[in-house]
């Protein structure tokens, strides 16, 4: 009895959001105005409730009341009510049978109206539900809301601090997770999905995905994988993650029965805090985006036409004056030519980047910064632009047109497809010239000129012959002018040797088969001028 209506105090106490919630789970209607709702609930708790419910309102309510511990002094207050005036059933909690005051007593059971009157306990720095919206992100549609941003505050002043959360699935939840199930080799991935995020409590917009420092996940006791560490950008420098939504599918009990706790664990900031949520939420492709996109429609050619003439305007105060733009049809990330041309609003350039790989590129790797100006260039903001479609469409040869003053526009040739077109245009001379070149060139080799004068050749006379290398010599037929050992040749005025005795022919002995190259290290006398060596060396070889 006592149990019950502590239940009873704890729905009275809910709000629309969480009465929404437990009426959601134990499968009633969850739509109406809040009497309505409560009505709902009251009669859900007096048919009497499962377990389950009953551990999902106490959860309820310890979310909208964060446990505080109190002391029989500040029961003693005189702004805290005594035990007769408190819930039926939550005084036996507080004291017992005698009256006396139990040690400690948590404010949390006390009701909203009791917590209240305690204006000197510390309050929660943070709100439990702060009003946080965090971005949208383009590759996932929000299906619910399974916990709603979430201060992430601590009662304690240590630096490392740990909070615990706990949602439950409802059953048309739980057949949305199940029937999307993908099972593609060892992989197991779901279309539809948990997902957890952490961003900075900030309202002043909508946050970007910002994780706390030194943060650690545990889903249901088991740890949860984070993205990997990013290289630091300069020495010294403590390496951070890389923020990005945490996909907890894997993790979270499929049942609606079973409550599913999520611990997280970081480090507190002076001046920073934190908030994290739980969303239900559907996987999109790029293909799908890119649809959406085209789906959109095409911006009329006449924005671009204006935006055009804006940036040609000459300026009366400046000296220089843009009479044509240039632009690329090339795709500045894939360097292709463009098949869907677009740029964000929020860009003043005219050129375009092609959508289709631009997504594709995002969908691995979401960035979403312009790959012209290096701006952000969020999804939302994206447009396909008309006029290059005309372009692309009627210029198919051309990769780079001129705008003009007036908003037309003008293919441009390169100066390498000028010079392909003027030598193809030449080609046939250049051709016979180079055949009647290479005729040249094999006439000279065949034909000998015989009609050089005498001065000529008194001219060829003075220049020194060029040098030849020694052919092989043959012992059977040596030539007549060339020898290994050739001692008629006349030596040198300046290099004189003293005169040798007579050399006698048996120390020589016979030359090898072939030589190649045999060259004398020593001074011959000029008075044996009649001593011929290959005399002796043919005698030699006859008798070998």
């Amino acid at each position: 009895m006592a149990e019950s209506a502590e239940l009873k105090q704890m729905v009275m106490s809910l709000r629309v959001s969480e009465l929404q919630v437990l009426l959601g789970y134990a499968g009633r209607n969850k739509h109406g105005r809040k009497h309505e709702l409560l009505t709902k609930a009251l009669h859900l708790l007096k048919a009497g409730c499962s377990p389950a419910v009953q551990m999902k309102i106490k959860e309820l309510y310890r979310r909208r009341f964060p446990t505080k511990m109190v002391s029989p002094v500040d029961l003693a207050l005189p702004g805290v009510h005594s035990a007769s005036s408190l819930p039926t059933g939550l005084a036996q909690l507080g004291f017992d049978s005698h009256g006396s005051p139990s040690p400690l007593l948590p404010v949390s059971l006390l009701g909203p109206k009791h917590e209240l009157t305690l204006p000197h306990l510390p309050s929660a720095l943070h709100p439990v539900h702060p009003d946080v919206k965090l971005q949208r992100l383009p590759f996932y549609d929000v299906l619910d809301e399974l916990i709603k941003p979430t201060s992430l505050a601590s009662d304690n002043s240590q630096r490392f601090q740990e909070a615990c959360y706990a949602f439950a699935l409802t059953p048309q939840q739980v057949q949305q997770i199940s029937s999307s199930m993908d099972i593609s080799g060892t992989k197991c991935d779901f279309a539809v999905q948990v997902q957890l995020r952490f961003c900075l409590s900030e309202t002043s917009c909508p946050q970007e995905d910002h994780f706390p420092p030194n943060l650690c996940v545990k889903v249901n006791g088991k740890p949860c994988n984070l993205p990997g560490y990013l290289p630091p950008t300069k020495n010294g420098v403590e390496p951070k993650r890389p923020s990005r939504p945490i996909n907890i599918t894997s993790l979270v009990r499929l049942s609606t029965t079973v409550p599913n706790t999520i611990v997280v664990s970081w480090t507190s900031e002076i001046g920073r805090s934190f908030s994290m949520a739980v969303y239900l939420v559907r996987q999109q492709s790029s293909a799908v985006l890119l649809q959406r996109l085209r789906a959109k429609g095409i911006r009329n050619p006449d924005h671009s036409r204006a935006l055009i003439k804006e940036k040609l305007t000459a300026d009366p105060e400046s000296e220089i004056a843009t009479t044509s733009l240039r632009v690329s049809l090339l795709c500045p990330l894939g360097k292709m030519r463009l098949t869907i041309p677009c740029r964000a609003m929020t860009c003043s350039h005219l050129q375009c980047f092609d959508a289709t790989l631009y997504i594709q590129m995002n969908e691995k790797k979401p960035t979403w910064v312009c790959p012209v100006c290096d701006k952000k260039a969020p999804y939302e903001h994206l447009i396909i632009d008309g006029l290059f479609m005309e372009i692309l469409n009627s210029c198919s040869d051309c990769d780079e047109i001129q705008f003009k003053e007036d908003g037309n526009w003008a293919p441009m040739r390169s100066k390498k497809e000028v010079q392909e077109v003027s030598a193809s245009y030449n080609g046939v001379d250049t051709h016979e010239q180079k055949r009647g070149s290479s005729n040249d060139n094999s006439k000279k080799v065949d034909v000998i000129d015989l009609t050089l004068d005498s001065s000529s050749e008194d001219e060829l006379d003075d220049e020194p012959p060029p040098k030849r290398a020694c052919p092989s010599l043959s012992p059977v037929s040596p030539p007549a002018n060339k020898g290994v050992l050739n001692l008629h040749s006349q030596a040198s005025p300046v290099h004189r040797a003293p005169s040798m005795p007579p050399v006698e022919t048996s120390y020589i002995p016979p030359p090898p088969p072939l030589i190649q190259d045999y060259r004398h290290y020593y001074h011959t006398a000029s008075d044996l001028p009649d001593l011929n060596f290959f005399s002796f060396l043919q005698g030699d070889n006859q008798v070998w």
